[in-house]
């Protein structure tokens, strides 16, 4: 099953105090892009992040899924938690590269 429209405006709608966003659908799943920086993988509803040391104590208590087969570990988002989601994302930004620019 792949990502509703519905579910990606409300990641993007969540995460809209943290800056420029933006989302892209990739074969019926979506990226979703904080100021330029690929920060959540979503799949079947279900929003992943990756595991970095710098929110494993903020994402302690998360449960954890692959996104799709073959994917490395990702830790699951908790969406009802707002705030905290928030907070995982601006930490997590901090750490992740920008995408490498495309050769012409």
């Amino acid at each position: 099953m792949a990502c509703t429209s519905e579910f990606i405006e409300y990641i993007c709608d969540m995460l809209a105090p943290l800056g420029e966003i933006h989302s892209r659908k990739m074969m019926g799943d979506y990226i979703v892009y904080v100021n330029e920086k690929c920060v959540i993988t979503a799949c079947d509803n279900i929003a992943y992040v990756k595991k970095l040391p710098c929110i494993a104590g903020l994402m302690a208590d998360a449960k954890c899924g692959c996104p799709y087969t073959g994917a490395k570990e990702a830790y699951i988002l908790d969406l009802e938690d707002a705030p905290k989601s928030l907070k995982v994302i601006e930490t997590i930004w901090e750490y992740l590269p920008f995408p490498k620019s495309k050769k012409q």
